[in-house]
Formats: structure tokens, sequence, C-alpha cells
């Protein structure tokens, strides 16, 4: 206080009045980027009553940095090769024969939307296998890069050198040294903790390692906003696998704090591996400078099942947020149900609108959350939204065992999606994300299945008793969701 008190006034005044200018001014910047008035809003209202910290949440997690200067800065160029190589790889419908499908009657739009919005082929021959614990997923992937022959490509929001971290690490080290090509991708925020040297240790082994928009200060404020949240595996262009599970031990022995870690994730085989690949390969680009594009990442496939995949992708470089679409042309395409189970719940006006007018036609719409969450100020903001859903008929549970960090949608037995794709902002707009979208009665009914098996250990928010939560504990989770945009 005393050295405050030091400050002759006219510091002070010039100080205070240099601070409105600024404020005012990146209002004004919010204003005339023509954002959403939904995503706007909520912005001025805590730049202009949260002082300080508003700015500083806005200078590291609010610029809308165009994603045409992240992509020229990259020097990424549109991977039309990459893409042509993976499609002429492929099986491919002919003309008109989905008008012969009745699986596919009920979900031409959503197809169609997906070809426009993202360049996402329908795969048609695949197998698709779903993992729905930790334990099965690292399983499956240890068994697949020990097999491996000719290439092994990693791509991970978060990769700790872990228990599990380490035993795929030793796998990839010891293939290396047998000449597969090893290529990783890691998100520079998500595995903050691997350094320098951890990069160096892969090359002299002949990994190829790479993270993704380094974080250096004062850079971090342009690219805090655009982090790669994908998780894929592809191993000899022939296997590979997607979806919520990061590397990490949590996902397999739980955390101490929130109890047993629920995901899901993918193992895919067939055509859909080279949408995967072709994924994979921007990215690398995008990290390497490094075209490798080539048709030996792309082997000829026989079908290897009756499965109708389509690989999604959203991002700062696509045109539109297509997963988001996505998502709102199958929830309102529905008919009979929808289920979906996410860790955190901020999805935009045009999601919840979507979910609300489906419940309120007699839809069964129903979401699982974690009663624990890893997020404190997200998971407000997550509550901040149950009643409005409860009252337009969306039932909504608390999963209990642990924290429950599954993305998954099944609709009507006809389509489901498992992916990386959270329900909030970020996901949606902002992040890197990949999804399969499966269109196969049979693999539906078996997601649903695993959706059923987590409601019985969720139990169901009631409106009545919710609304009697006390006022202290509203006015947070209404002030969490001023900064839902940022979350």
């Amino acid at each position: 206080m005393d050295f405050i008190d030091s400050i002759p006034p006219l510091v002070v005044n010039i100080v205070k009045i240099a601070y409105v200018f600024a404020m005012l001014g990146i209002v004004f910047i919010v204003m005339l980027e023509n954002r959403s008035p939904l995503k706007a809003i909520p912005w001025m209202l805590v730049l202009l009553f949260v002082p300080v910290l508003g700015v500083v949440f806005f200078v590291f997690f609010g610029q809308n940095l165009r994603k045409e200067k992240i992509i020229r800065r990259k020097g990424l160029k549109n991977h039309d090769l990459i893409r042509e190589i993976a499609h002429s790889q492929s099986h491919k419908l002919s003309e008109g024969s989905m008008d012969d499908m009745p699986r596919m009657d009920n979900n031409k739009k959503l197809i169609q939307l997906f070809l426009n919005n993202s360049s996402s082929i329908l795969t048609i021959g695949n197998e698709v296998d779903v993992l729905n614990n930790g334990t099965e997923t690292f399983d499956a992937i240890i068994d697949a890069i020990k097999k491996a022959r000719h290439s092994i490509h990693l791509q991970y929001y978060i990769f700790d050198q872990d228990e599990i971290g380490n035993q795929i690490l030793d796998i990839l080290k010891q293939k290396a040294k047998e000449g597969v090509e090893v290529r990783m991708i890691v998100d520079d925020v998500g595995s903050w903790e691997l350094k320098r040297p951890f990069f160096k240790e892969m090359k002299s082994f002949g990994i190829e390692a790479y993270s993704f928009l380094t974080v250096r200060f004062p850079t971090l404020t342009s690219k805090v906003n655009y982090r790669n949240h994908r998780k894929i595996v592809v191993v000899d262009g022939e296997v590979g696998f997607l979806g919520g599970l990061n590397v990490a031990d949590r996902y397999i022995k739980g955390n101490p704090a929130y109890g047993t870690w629920r995901d899901m994730h993918l193992r895919v085989s067939g055509d859909a591996v080279n949408a995967l690949q072709s994924v994979f390969f921007v990215d690398w680009y995008f990290v390497s400078q490094k075209d490798i594009a080539d048709p030996k990442y792309f082997p000829h496939k026989k079908p290897a099942g009756d499965k109708m995949v389509q690989i999604v992708t959203s991002g700062p470089d696509s045109d539109w947020p297509g997963i988001m679409m996505g998502y709102y042309q199958a929830i309102s395409n529905a008919r009979k149900y929808v289920y979906i189970t996410t860790p955190y719940f901020m999805p935009g006006e045009s999601v919840l609108m979507a979910l609300k007018a489906s419940a309120m036609g007699g839809v069964d719409v129903r979401v699982i959350i974690p009663e624990k969450s890893d997020a404190y100020f997200t998971a407000l903001c997550t509550k901040s939204y149950i009643k409005e859903m409860l009252l337009a008929g969306v039932k909504f549970y608390f999963y209990q065992p642990g924290f429950l960090h599954s993305k998954m949608m099944v609709v009507d037995d006809e389509v489901c999606t498992i992916g990386t794709t959270n329900m909030d902002f970020r996901s949606f707009e902002q992040n890197y994300e990949v999804n399969a979208f499966i269109y196969d009665e049979q693999k539906a009914k078996e997601v649903k299945g695993y959706f059923m098996d987590d409601l019985k250990e969720s139990y169901l928010i009631d409106l009545v008793q919710w609304r009697k939560r006390p006022y202290w504990q509203k006015a947070k989770e209404s002030f969490a969701r001023l900064f839902s945009p940022a979350l």
C-alpha cells in the first residue's frame, strides 16, 4: 500500500484512462470481427465487468486470429494431392447406389453435409471395433504397433511419460531400430511437459517427433486458441485408431481425485483408414513442412467388413465447423432418440436449440455428464445449462463412478459417432478435431448398449431438486457461463 500511495495522482489517473481506452479498444475490436452476438456479448460483459482479469482472459483466449494467418504462417496449402491419393485407393459407391440402400435413407443429408463441408467421403467395406475402456484401447494399440512392418503414425493432444507412455515409447524405439518409419505429433499445450530433450531423444532413435503450434511467450496469445485435440494412430496404412483417449496412466488406473476415468475409442480397418491417414498427413505437413504424400501409405485394401464410415474433421483450417454442423443435422433428423455422453456441455446456440426442439417434439433426448469434473470452472459453466434443458424435456444424468471423458452420440439405431470432439465452443469451433460417423444398425445398437450401461451408473437430475440449489451456487454457474467462449 505504501508503494501505491507514493505514486503521484496524475500518474494513477493516466494509467486508469489508458486502461479504459485499451478496454474500449478491445471491445471495439470484438465488435468489428463480426462474431456471433452470442459470442461477442459475453466477451464484452467480461471485459467491462471483470477489470484486468477480463482483459487478460481475452488476450490469452479470446483473440480471433484469422485462420488464414495461421495457415499462411505455416505454409500450409490445400492438400488436394493427399485427398486424391486417399480417395483413389478407396472403394466408392457407384452413382445413385445410395438410393438403393434403405439404411442410408435417413442419413443422406448428413452424408452429403460432410462431403460438402469437410470433403469427407463415405467409405465402405470397413470393420469397426468399439474399445470401451483404457485397458482395451491400449492393449489394441500396443498389439498393432508391435506388428507394424512399414510405418507408425501417432498424434495425441496429451502424451505423458508415465508407465503406459513409456511402454509405448519403448515399443516405438524398438520398431524404429527395425527400420519401421515412426512419426509422432503432440500438441504443445496438451503435452507441455514434453520438453526439448524429449524430441532430441526421439530423433536419436530415428523417430520423427514434432509439437503442434509451439507456445512460447509472447506468441502464446495468438496460438492458445488453436490446439490440436486429435488422437490418431495409423499402422502400415492398414489399421487406425481414434477417439477420446490420450496417452496417460489415468485412462487405465483412474485418478485419486475422480475415481475411474471412463472413455471410449475406436479401432478401424478398411478404407476409413485411408481417410484417417490423410488427416495425419495434412497435420504432419503443418508441423514439419515435409510433404510425404505417397500411395505406399495408402495401400489397396480388400473389404474388411460391411460398415459405412465417414472420417470427419474440423478446425481453424476448415471453412465450416463441420462436426458441429453434423451434430446439429443428426439431432434435428432424429425421430426416436438421441443419446449423448460428453465431459463438458457448452454446445453453442444452434446445437442447444436442436436438442431442445427434438426433445419438445417427442424425441427421447438423454445426456450423461460427469458428476466429478477435471475442470472446476468448466463444470460450473456446464451446470448453468441444465435447468433450461430439463425444462425443454432433455433428460440429464450425472455419471457417478468417476470422470466421464467419452465423446459419443448415437441416434435412432442408425448412426453413431465417437471421436475427440467435446460438446463445447472450443471443440466445435476452435480446436482441430476428428470424429468417425458410422452408419450401421448393429454398431449403433452396440454403442447404445454401452450408453445404457453408463446410464445404470448415473442418476437422473430432477428439475424440482435442481431448482432448490443455493442461490450462491446458481450465481457462480451464471458467472462461469460468461466465460463459456473461452472454456
